[in-house]
């Protein structure tokens, strides 16, 4: 069965969960990472919503409901990426990365990370490496 592909609030409300695991509607709206101001009932019916989808699932504690992703992370951000890839830098790795660091604050912890992921995929290539595959 195909996942449904989350809207930009369900993406957040999914960021919110893999972060954090299993939560409240309340607990969610509370760390979502826009900061925007919204509804208690907003989050919960986006949630309800997301249940029907297939990306979420609930069990009970008390009268609330505790939400957990019903996908993993891998799942929704694997075809997202290659479609960034793909559509914004022409299958082009580098480029993507490029931007990235140009337009986002990067710590030097990250970067210390982001060096070691590197070092860590530089062993044998992989089948796709050069046709824009992730």
């Amino acid at each position: 069965m195909k996942t449904a592909k989350p809207s930009d609030l369900e993406m957040q409300i999914l960021s919110v969960l893999w972060d954090r695991g299993s939560s409240t509607a309340r607990e969610v709206l509370e760390a979502m990472p826009d900061g925007k101001k919204r509804a208690y009932t907003s989050i919960l019916s986006v949630m309800q919503v997301m249940e029907k989808k297939g990306l979420l699932k609930h069990t009970n504690r008390g009268v609330a409901h505790v939400y957990s992703p019903a996908v993993s992370k891998s799942k929704i951000i694997q075809p997202f990426m290659r479609r960034v890839l793909n559509e914004v830098f022409a299958g082009r790795p580098a480029a993507m990365m490029q931007a990235l660091l140009t337009e986002t604050p990067v710590s030097d912890t990250e970067m210390a990370e982001i060096q070691k992921l590197l070092k860590k995929n530089n062993g044998p290539k992989r089948a796709n490496a050069g046709k824009g595959g992730a």
